[in-house]
């Protein structure tokens, strides 16, 4: 997917929180860098049109986020920090479920894509579960299931891995490694990021860096020194 941001700003209220943002992205493992309030997150946000620029404009394949954003949506996967923040079904399995309603499946294939999704993540035997009452390991990877089981062209993953500890942490990584899709991988983690195809690095607002995961790493390590 080819993703343009073009003079992109973004502001809430009086408070700038992007300015004068363009990049064009069409690699396969992108790292998105920076310290807490340095505009990563937003910029993540706008790639599938949870925050609309400002100014600017944001374009997937040539959709509009502005414009085309429930088309968007069908095309871009988002997984937030705290995946309390999208579960939204009572159990395990219906949560994967849910994002498979405007598919117009039938039941049987709702049931098999669940069951191969659940099996995927390591969670067949936790489908009638509460959801809310998983580990927090096996939360971000619920959270996981229920976003790639729509079948999305880019993952955006918004800190993935902050709230786990090291085991569940290095799963999750090991799991987004091996995906098909593209991915936008927003991280405080910098070693999550060797084999990424390119790094951007945010610093108040602005995009500051864009290079090779090493160099761009140690772009941001000078930054905070």
């Amino acid at each position: 997917m080819l993703i343009e941001v073009t003079g992109v700003s973004h502001r809430y209220g009086s408070r700038t929180v992007l300015a004068d943002v363009t990049v064009s992205l069409d690699e396969a493992r992108i790292g998105v860098i920076g310290a807490n309030g340095s505009g990563k997150s937003t910029f993540a946000r706008l790639l599938n049109a949870l925050v609309v620029p400002t100014d600017g404009r944001v374009r997937l394949d040539g959709l509009d986020t502005a414009r085309s954003a429930r088309d968007v949506r069908r095309r871009v996967g988002f997984c937030f920090t705290d995946p309390d923040a999208q579960i939204v079904m009572p159990t395990v399995a219906e949560d994967v479920a849910f994002g498979l309603r405007r598919l117009r499946l039938s039941k049987a294939a709702v049931a098999d894509k669940v069951q191969a999704a659940l099996t995927s993540y390591g969670l067949d035997g936790h489908a009638d579960h509460p959801a809310h009452l998983l580990s927090g390991g096996q939360k971000q990877l619920l959270a996981l299931a229920s976003v790639l089981v729509t079948e999305p062209d880019l993952l955006v993953l918004d800190e993935p891995t902050t709230l786990l500890d090291l085991a569940n942490a290095r799963r999750v990584s090991e799991l987004v490694a091996a995906l098909p899709q593209q991915v936008l991988l927003v991280t405080h983690h910098l070693d999550l990021l060797a084999a990424f195809d390119r790094v951007l690095v945010f610093h108040e607002g602005r995009l500051v860096a864009d290079d090779a995961p090493a160099a761009a790493v140690s772009f941001y390590r000078g930054l905070l020194a």
